[in-house]
């Protein structure tokens, strides 16, 4: 396929836009897994806690891949934060299916935003294929 300089350099600009959404994209998800991690282990927290019986001890994740030992009391309830910085008092039970509903909601934002990337990653070696081959042309035409 034969390029015009223009459509050559268009093909550059493009090439560069797919290169900063793909960047953007990893980005993307590497938060989503970040939260995953996070809405995971307050998961299995809440699910450990109601399992529980008063008196037991436990770990208790407090971040960084640090835990604490904790005493379980009678008390089954947990604070939770259910967004936009607003928390609210549920039952361990319903705290745990809370997080895992948001386990849910990432793992499918990660898998769309996978697919995304994928298609762009696609769509970009496609084209980066097609500049190659017009440089070759050039190259072999100076010659």
């Amino acid at each position: 396929m034969k390029m015009e300089d223009d459509e050559l350099r268009q093909a550059m600009a493009v090439l560069e836009t797919y290169d900063a959404q793909l960047e953007a994209l990893n980005r993307q998800i590497r938060l989503l897994q970040v939260s995953l991690e996070d809405v995971t282990r307050a998961r299995e927290t809440f699910k450990a806690l109601a399992n529980a019986k008063e008196g037991d001890e436990i770990l208790v994740p407090i971040g960084a891949s640090s835990f604490i030992t904790a005493k379980v009391t009678g008390k089954k309830t947990a604070i939770v934060g259910i967004g936009n910085r607003l928390s609210a008092e549920k039952d361990l039970g319903e705290a745990a299916e809370f997080m895992e509903t948001n386990v849910s909601e990432i793992t499918k934002a990660i898998r769309e935003t996978a697919g995304t990337l994928g298609e762009i990653e696609k769509m970009a070696a496609e084209l980066s294929v097609a500049v190659q081959n017009e440089y070759q042309y050039r190259k072999q035409s100076v010659q």
